[in-house]
């Protein structure tokens, strides 16, 4: 007999607790990107430069990473259903102390605070996804979850830039607010409570047992690394550099860098669940992941190296490395399958901390690259760097892109069947 707060879960329910996961993580894309159609305001607001801004940016990086651990075992024992209504209001709280923030401390602070709430939303949809739909569509789902990112990611950048050039970045602020308050009503009113039959902890197990069996399992590890190396163009360039850049370097208007760089998420939203699909139905996952990370080194490397001049063809390229990096959602598969079930969320935790420190390590590190060749250059308040600033400070995104395809490389095949 089911308990009276876990209702059976028909196809409908399951799909609108997905649909409403799958928000909450477009909207954590929105939040994560929208530092890059800022950068100009917030320089000048707070009156710093590169590193700083790169810092600023990252906080949310530093409190979304340092908590998916948590997230993971907290999922795995309580289900998704009022961890993610909670944080999403607790979100709407964050993103109005951000937005009223007088100084870089207390706009780190909240940035810090709006990664941290955010973080419930992959891990959530993820274990929805677990508990009410077929291992089967595990694959192809993460799949559509990166395309729902990623098109938050894409509304991060050209329309939230046209917002912030209506009305202002604080303003902005609050309408994300609004929007997280409305999301963690919905949430909570129609994601279904899980039944103690989905629970997926095996009894008498703590949470501290699943970290050290996820933990010390090194395919753990080769999977997170993976997963750093192919999201960190995406989170440094097409989170927070690719527009200042496109701007400064390329004469290009920040809204139309914007829609440029955007391509990198347009590629990872269409590719993502193709390269799902095709994992499961060839029942391969690691020829996905080394097509897909030598695809997007080869393509970041043209674009560094060999930028063309011609709009169309610089879209493509970036359309090119947001593709390639979207093979990166076979990993989730690969790592649920790597390691024992009852453990799933707390090793989808894992790496996604892995993959979200991407960002936490990259933007601030390109920040302090551009930073330590800066000549001097500024304009109505705002660091100008040369080419070869950016150049230079853009060869680590070659490294990490080339640690992912080592990783591709050293993984054990599952042939999309759980090992554990």
């Amino acid at each position: 007999m089911s308990h009276p707060e876990t209702p059976l879960v028909n196809s409908r329910q399951a799909i609108i607790a997905f649909a409403l996961g799958a928000l909450f993580f477009g909207y954590a894309f929105v939040q994560r990107v929208s530092p890059s159609v800022m950068t100009a305001e917030l320089m000048s607001d707070f009156a710093v430069g590169g590193a700083a801004l790169g810092s600023l940016s990252a906080f949310y990086f530093y409190a979304y990473a340092s908590i998916q651990l948590p997230v993971g075992m907290l999922t795995d024992h309580f289900g998704p259903r009022k961890l993610m209504s909670f944080a999403a209001a607790l979100c709407a709280v964050a993103s109005v102390g951000f937005a009223l923030s007088d100084s870089l401390l207390t706009a780190s602070i909240g940035r810090a605070f709006i990664g941290g709430t955010v973080a419930f939303g992959f891990v959530g949809t993820l274990a929805i996804a677990g508990y009410w739909f077929k291992p089967s569509q595990y694959a192809l789902l993460a799949g559509l979850l990166q395309t729902v990112g990623m098109s938050g990611a894409i509304f991060g950048q050209a329309p939230l830039r046209q917002m912030v050039g209506s009305i202002g970045w604080r303003d902005t602020m609050h309408l994300l607010a609004l929007a997280a308050l409305v999301l963690a009503i919905l949430l909570f009113r129609l994601v279904p409570m899980r039944s103690s039959e989905q629970k997926q902890c095996a009894p008498g197990a703590g949470v501290l047992q699943g970290l050290k069996a996820v933990s010390s399992n090194p395919q753990t590890w080769i999977c997170s690394l993976i997963g750093f190396g192919m999201a960190g163009t995406m989170l440094a360039f097409g989170g927070l550099w690719g527009v200042p850049w496109l701007n400064s370097v390329h004469a290009y208007t920040t809204t139309e860098a914007a829609g440029i760089t955007s391509m990198i998420f347009v590629g990872w939203a269409i590719f993502s669940p193709l390269a799902g699909w095709a994992s499961d139905r060839m029942g391969r996952r690691n020829l996905i992941l080394r097509a897909g990370s030598l695809s997007a080194l080869l393509a970041t490397t043209c674009l560094i190296y060999f930028t063309p001049g011609n709009t169309i063809a610089m879209m493509a390229l970036i359309f090119v490395i947001g593709a390639g990096g979207s093979a990166m959602t076979v990993c989730f598969g690969s790592v649920k399958e790597l390691n024992d079930i009852n453990y799933a969320s707390t090793s989808l935790g894992l790496m996604n901390m892995c993959i979200v420190g991407a960002g936490a390590v990259m933007q601030p590190l390109i920040g302090w690259l551009l930073d330590s060749n800066w000549d001097g250059t500024m304009q109505e308040g705002a660091r100008i760097y040369a080419a070869g600033n950016y150049r230079a400070a853009f060869f680590s995104l070659l490294v990490v892109n080339f640690a992912a395809l080592i990783g591709a490389l050293s993984l054990r095949e599952t042939h999309c069947r759980q090992l554990r």
